[in-house]
């Protein structure tokens, strides 16, 4: 090897990382033999992202936050991602996949890794990969009764063409294009809170967004208030938000009279700078060999080990995704799924972003 001789070797791997629990563990297996781990970085380019890489400062350098980051404070969180297009002639290639595999085994498990582990020692890379670690060891594997899956038709003005008139997709397809998960953590401080991982194709929007709402905040104000939220936004455009209750402007008597605004940092308003791609940022770090955004081979076993079984049932064909119509939001049975396990969407709120005030 190029270390014997003095030089080094990194070695950096792309998703996926084998399709289950067993087939990821016989590809680390394959590699052992050339490689040692501190050598392969598992690239997943999410965890290149600005807002992502962001969520460790957030947390653990600001005190406001750190004190209310648990359970008693938390009422629910939903990580999304969604994509206006469909798959674009590439069925063939994501009938094998799905959307679990696409992006929530990988992307949107390591933000929920981030987003709920606990205070590392350092921002060492070990230290950090290590409580993600022992994080993703809390969580229960996924059951079909802790999700709604869902397979796009054409949408209503024909311009998208339904997953099963895709000619490389296999005639009568169950592979879910779209998917709402709840993942329950058993520890002390996320016991009882609900994290929602939501995730389609061919929907309303291309949008990527971590939505923290805190609980409902009744005396003296009643129904008067909405829950305030936190919202890490990383497309369309990087943006982070706190939305509070304020009284409305004006003559007002009745305190009671109050609206939904939010403080609002919008990145491209406020620094003039350009953000790196994430596979240029991951790249450089792999070439510095600082490790922290990359996926060591523990957290991928645990990882696998979440949605293995939910996954198996879903290629066997026991689960059949719901229809819904290119273009919108996916199955009405998820938003509904959403609200019963304990998000509240918020009635009357717009956000505008800074720059466009």
């Amino acid at each position: 090897m190029p270390q014997k001789v003095g030089g080094w070797a990194r070695v950096i791997i792309e998703k996926p990382f084998g399709h289950d629990t067993d087939s990821s563990a016989a590809l680390s297996r394959a590699l052992e033999p050339f490689f040692n781990e501190s050598q392969l970085y598992r690239i997943d380019h999410y965890l290149g992202k600005e807002m992502v890489q962001n969520i460790i400062t957030t947390r653990f350098a600001n005190r406001i936050f750190s004190s209310i980051w648990n359970s008693r404070n938390i009422a629910c969180v939903q990580i999304t991602f969604k994509e206006k297009i469909g798959t674009e002639g590439r069925g063939g290639y994501f009938d094998g996949i799905g959307i679990i595999r696409d992006v929530m085994q990988n992307h949107l498990t390591q933000i929920l890794a981030l987003l709920a582990m606990e205070k590392p020692q350092s921002l060492d890379a070990e230290c950090i990969r290590d409580e993600k670690v022992s994080l993703l060891k809390c969580i229960e594997p996924v059951t079909r009764e802790q999700c709604v899956l869902g397979q796009y038709i054409a949408s209503a003005d024909g311009s998208i063409p339904g997953y099963l008139e895709d000619q490389t997709v296999p005639e009568g397809s169950t592979c879910p294009t779209f998917a709402v998960l709840r993942l329950n953590i058993n520890n002390d401080r996320w016991a009882g809170v609900p994290f929602i991982l939501k995730a389609g194709k061919a929907v309303e929007q291309k949008y990527v967004a971590i939505r923290i709402q805190f609980k409902d905040e009744v005396h003296p104000y009643g129904d008067a208030t909405q829950r305030n939220e936190l919202v890490i936004r990383a497309q369309p455009s990087e943006a982070m938000y706190v939305k509070i209750t304020t009284k409305v402007p004006g003559l007002n008597e009745d305190l009671r009279q109050t609206h939904q605004t939010e403080l609002d940092l919008t990145y491209h308003s406020r620094y003039n700078v350009r953000l790196p791609d994430a596979y240029e940022s991951l790249i450089n770090d792999a070439l510095l060999g600082n490790s922290t955004n990359f996926v060591r081979k523990d957290e991928l076993d645990v990882a696998w080990r979440i949605f293995t079984p939910l996954l198996h049932q879903i290629d066997r064909g026991e689960i059949k995704p719901i229809p819904y119509q290119a273009g919108t939001r996916g199955p009405k049975e998820a938003d509904e799924f959403i609200v019963n396990n304990g998000f509240k969407y918020q009635k009357g709120y717009h956000w505008i972003p800074s720059n466009k005030l």
